[in-house]
């Protein structure tokens, strides 16, 4: 869009192409490809020096590109995307709210619907048994010190191994491979201590005795489920972004799935959960968060469990968990410790609680183990991987390519 003349004096609405270039984390330059993309609008500044933007409008941009910057030879960084929406803090799956579909739908439902549009009431994912059985085989090689994320990476792998037909990217194909793949990464898992192994059922129901020994019940069980629907996306994460690459070298479904495991393990991603999970259990050893902050504070360390970048304020899957958790009578401890750290913290900050913390009190009150979060994290992000895979293979092939602006010692050189 070309700059128009401004009438009359700036609006205390619009920033300059400085301030937006700091709201977006972007160069200035980029500011004005935006404006050529038609992703942003501009009006010419008082005396026809620079331009302005409208606050609202690079806000919203900023939130949907999640600030990242076109590569320097000019391919589009900001993905378009028709999977999630997180606005107003508000989190949107295809339009629809999130945290609604977590309260009506279970996991495969929403997954399925997320894939294909169609809701399909009672839907359920079945494991083959020839790949269920190579995944456990795998799985079973493994160290017995391995974690969660190890065990689903190795299945990951095995069942790719069982499937000649994954090299089929046709959206068919691909639909069966996740619709398999879900439920045996969750059957390849070992069931925990002296728990009964569920037969059938939802993947939630499947996924708890993998988690915990203690017997499932219907409240629980219900939070466990929409854990799984609220973590089933959100915007491009990087092991989203990780995933996408992948797909747009048009990389099978398994080899999609093992790229975004692969990031997904780092302690600012998947595996946030795991310290939130261990403060609250010592809060609630101790019988207060108020001591167990203090030593976050004192020794430098960020309180976990609390701010997202993508939220102003409460984490809205957060808030869902929360109140599902009301319900859940063992979880009235570590629910009323959670609370305590946010309030506690707010005395030193205004961070409000995100999913990790809802996460860790839905762990410490079912004895589930420090690392449950991130699995539960894992075998639901599948889902919402082969959604953006889904999409990835819809587009032009390796497209997603930056370069690289080097800066060793330029050329020539001498042989070392």
């Amino acid at each position: 869009m070309t700059d128009q003349p401004e009438p009359g004096r700036q609006d205390a609405h619009r920033l300059t192409t400085r301030e937006a270039a700091e709201l977006l984390g972007v160069k200035p330059e980029t500011v004005y490809a935006y404006v050529s993309r038609g992703q942003l609008s501009s009006v010419r500044a008082v005396g026809g020096r620079g331009s302005t933007f409208d606050a609202e409008e690079v806000r919203a941009l900023a939130r949907r590109s999640g600030r990242r910057e076109p590569s320097p030879a000019g391919g589009d960084l900001v993905f378009r995307t028709g999977i999630t929406l997180i606005e107003e803090d508000r989190y949107y799956l295809r339009g629809v709210d999130a945290t609604e579909l977590a309260r009506r739908h279970s996991y495969e439902e929403v997954a399925e619907w997320l894939w294909t549009g169609e809701l399909r009431p009672g839907v359920r994912f079945e494991a083959p048994p020839e790949t269920l059985a190579a995944a456990r085989r795998t799985v079973g090689a493994l160290p017995a010190h391995s974690g969660s994320t190890d065990r689903l990476r190795v299945a990951v792998t095995a069942a790719a191994a069982t499937d000649p037909l994954r090299f089929d990217l046709s959206p068919e194909a691909v639909l069966s491979s996740a619709r398999s793949l879900i439920p045996t990464l969750v059957g390849a898992l070992p069931v925990v201590g002296g728990a009964s192994e569920a037969a059938g059922g939802s993947l939630a129901r499947q996924l708890w005795p993998r988690l915990t020994a203690r017997p499932a019940d219907a409240p629980a069980l219900a939070v466990l489920d929409a854990a799984l629907v609220l973590l089933i996306d959100h915007d491009l994460a990087a092991s989203t972004l990780a995933a996408r690459v992948a797909a747009s070298a048009r990389a099978h479904p398994y080899a999609v799935v093992s790229a975004g495991l692969g990031v997904l393990e780092g302690p600012l991603h998947g595996a946030a959960s795991g310290p939130a999970h261990r403060m609250l259990q010592e809060a609630v050893d101790r019988g207060s968060a108020v001591p167990v902050v203090a030593d976050h504070l004192r020794t430098g360390r960020r309180v976990p469990g609390l701010g997202h970048r993508l939220y102003r304020g409460e984490d809205p899957r957060a808030r869902t968990l929360f109140a599902l958790l009301e319900d859940v009578p063992q979880a009235a401890g570590a629910l009323a410790a959670a609370r305590e750290v946010v309030a506690t913290t707010a005395r030193h900050a205004p961070l409000h609680a995100n999913i990790d913390l809802a996460l860790a009190v839905l762990s410490v009150a079912c004895g589930m183990a420090a690392e449950a979060g991130e699995t539960v994290f894992a075998v639901s992000r599948t889902a919402g991987w082969i959604a953006h895979a889904l999409e990835e293979y819809g587009e032009r092939p390796l497209r997603i390519r930056p370069s690289g602006q080097y800066a060793g010692p330029r050329p020539p050189q001498p042989i070392p």
